[in-house]
């Protein structure tokens, strides 16, 4: 699990094949092999590491649901590790799980970020969404975007700052909002309230 507050601006190197390698300093400290680093938001498995550099072996599934296969060499990526019990919260709940590639609107400070209709759903008013693996929170919705303010720390610590109108960010919707509904909809299609079984 993760927080969505970014650790490291780290850079994307390369790739042979599925297997992408990224240079990075701070989300190497004490990182060993099969431990987890979230790229963009999306969470995934360091299989290698060097002196600044760490690679991971990314696949079919991650690549269709995530933008990590428009990444060109020398482009920036946003790192976390996973939070640790003793850590502060100071996101929220973020499980590197992508949902979708949204397009950005309008780029920061006032970024307007497009996802398609059905997830906007789980996107509530001042309520939490991560956007390329960082923990913001969502107001001025419509049916299929939201807006984020951006911070100038946040644009000059991450990749938002330097994403421009049309570009792809990953996105993960509040996993609260998706526990809930799935919690629901067999009361809801029942015509039954949660805690009162059907006789």
């Amino acid at each position: 699990m993760f927080t969505g507050i970014i650790e490291e601006l780290g850079r994307f190197e390369g790739s042979d094949g599925a297997r992408y390698v990224f240079a990075a300093r701070t989300v190497l400290v004490d990182a060993r092999q099969g431990d987890s680093i979230a790229v963009n938001g999306c969470c995934l498995t360091l299989v290698e590491q060097g002196d600044g550099w760490w690679s991971t072996d990314v696949s079919d599934e991650t690549l269709a649901r995530t933008d990590l296969g428009a990444l060109s060499p020398g482009e920036p990526v946003n790192l976390e590790r996973p939070v640790r019990m003793s850590d502060r919260l100071g996101g929220h709940q973020v499980l590197g799980h992508v949902d979708t590639v949204g397009t950005i609107v309008s780029p920061a400070p006032g970024l307007v970020v497009r996802i398609p209709a059905h997830l906007m759903r789980y996107v509530v008013e001042k309520g939490s969404i991560t956007v390329d693996g960082i923990s913001l929170t969502a107001f001025n919705l419509t049916d299929e975007t939201f807006e984020v303010a951006i911070i100038p720390h946040t644009a000059a610590v991450t990749t938002l700052g330097h994403k421009g109108a049309e570009a792809q960010v990953n996105i993960e919707v509040d996993i609260m909002a998706k526990h809930l509904e799935r919690l629901m909809l067999p009361h809801l299609n029942a015509g039954t309230s949660p805690g009162h079984p059907v006789r």
